[in-house]
């Protein structure tokens, strides 16, 4: 179990983030299309999982902006950005946005990417949710970064994910 805050507020998680170093935990998500994405469908990519609660919060959304601008031009990555909202929620964002670069993925489904990362938090006011968290995976599978964002309401340290890529 890892401690974030809301607000100041101490909250947890399900979990641990997976260690720097190892292969990162395959998953199954569902994108806007309600086809299904595996992260073995991504092999041999670079891979940036912006997770956070839901999109239609500022953090969040402003999240996801960013991450689509970031996303631009670096070859061969995809950015997923994982909430548990329904894959409804993170297109009509992502076509109101203009955003084109980023994945909405939901594990809304089942519990698995929240159980394998250790982001599902437990308690406060969010519970049920995703904590706010990035992971890269590098193009072996490997993870290259990981960050649990030390208050929900703060924005991830950008910086530090594009670096790992």
């Amino acid at each position: 179990m890892a401690t974030t805050a809301l607000q100041g507020h101490p909250v947890h998680t399900c979990g641990e983030l997976p260690q720097l170093g190892s292969p990162a935990p395959d998953f199954t998500v569902v994108k806007p299309d309600l086809s299904e994405c595996t992260l073995g469908d991504l092999k041999g990519q670079k891979v940036v999982i912006n997770i956070f609660p839901s999109v239609d919060t500022p953090v969040c959304a402003a999240s996801v902006r960013r991450f689509n601008v970031e996303a631009a031009g670096r070859e061969n990555t995809v950015v997923l950005c994982l909430s548990r909202d329904l894959p409804f929620a993170g297109a009509r964002f992502c076509a109101a946005e203009g955003l084109d670069k980023v994945v909405t993925v939901s594990d809304f489904r089942n519990a698995g990417f929240a159980q394998a990362y250790g982001t599902l938090l437990v308690d406060g006011p969010l519970a049920g949710l995703h904590a706010r968290a990035v992971v890269v995976v590098g193009e072996d599978g490997l993870v290259k970064h990981t960050e649990l964002v030390a208050d929900i309401t703060s924005e991830p340290n950008y910086e530090s994910a594009l670096a790992a890529l």
